[in-house]
């Protein structure tokens, strides 16, 4: 596979599956692996991806579970076409299909009531919070500037099936506005979880299953601890990263951009 400039091939350590990524522009974090571990795909199911950056989460849903097709949306030329490259790199081109194209949009490109699945790594940061220097590939990611959270959320209700589930991870400071968004456009909440740095430290993250039209009924899962001990993760990232827990934790390559 030719790489662009300054692009890199990354190891995914599941099914020799690897993924071109410019740390120029923007590469995927921690928050997309814990995301993809914390999906559940029955056998057959149509998933989409909404803003799938570098392809992160379709490729490792591919590689973990049994779904029938995978679509991932994105609205960067750019990333989408390196994406693309990493399905074809991969030979999962008759699984995954990469669309150029806007969240906002997503209705006018997809079949609705449609997908059984459908996750999201949204921007975290609401407009005019933060400091934005430019509408880069980092800032686009981060920064609700193409998109925000309801844009997300009222399309991925418009895309699900009935009974569908829509998966997504964001920051806890914004989880009340994330439920009161989900259930006005008919996302019941089922399943929470918090992801804390440490045991003792404050979630720093929240992953959340929603299901359209659903019952009231929500389940607090136990907290997903990242590390054990200063620069040791917890036996739980090495089994979402498939790594051996007696390689050092210094060269795992665990990147949480």
């Amino acid at each position: 596979m030719e790489l662009q400039e300054h692009e890199r091939i990354d190891d995914l350590h599941i099914n020799n599956y690897r993924i071109i990524q410019n740390p120029k522009a923007f590469c995927f974090g921690m928050d997309a692996v814990l995301l993809s571990d914390f999906i559940n795909v029955k056998e057959g199911a149509r998933v989409l991806d909404l803003g799938t950056g570098t392809g992160i989460i379709p490729i490792l849903l591919e590689a973990k579970t049994k779904g029938g097709f995978f679509t991932g949306l994105e609205i960067q030329k750019e990333s989408a076409k390196m994406a693309a490259r990493s399905v074809l790199m991969n030979n999962q081109q008759e699984k995954i299909k990469i669309v150029e194209g806007d969240i906002k949009e997503a209705d006018k490109l997809f079949p609705l009531s449609y997908f059984d699945v459908i996750s999201c790594n949204p921007p975290y940061i609401n407009q005019g919070k933060g400091l934005i220097s430019e509408a880069s590939p980092k800032a686009i990611a981060r920064h609700e500037i193409l998109c925000n959270l309801e844009d997300v959320v009222k399309n991925a209700s418009k895309l699900l099936k009935p009974g569908g589930k829509f998966f997504m991870i964001h920051k806890p400071h914004r989880l009340v506005e994330i439920i009161e968004v989900l259930k006005s456009y008919s996302l019941e909440p089922k399943r929470i979880r918090f992801v804390h740095p440490y045991v003792h430290k404050e979630p720093n993250m929240v992953m959340i299953e929603a299901s359209r039209h659903g019952k009231a009924m929500v389940k607090i899962e136990k907290p997903l601890i990242i590390y054990k001990d200063i620069k040791k993760y917890s036996d739980e990232i090495y089994d979402i990263y498939g790594y051996e827990k007696s390689e050092k934790s210094e060269h795992l390559g665990i990147r949480e951009e």
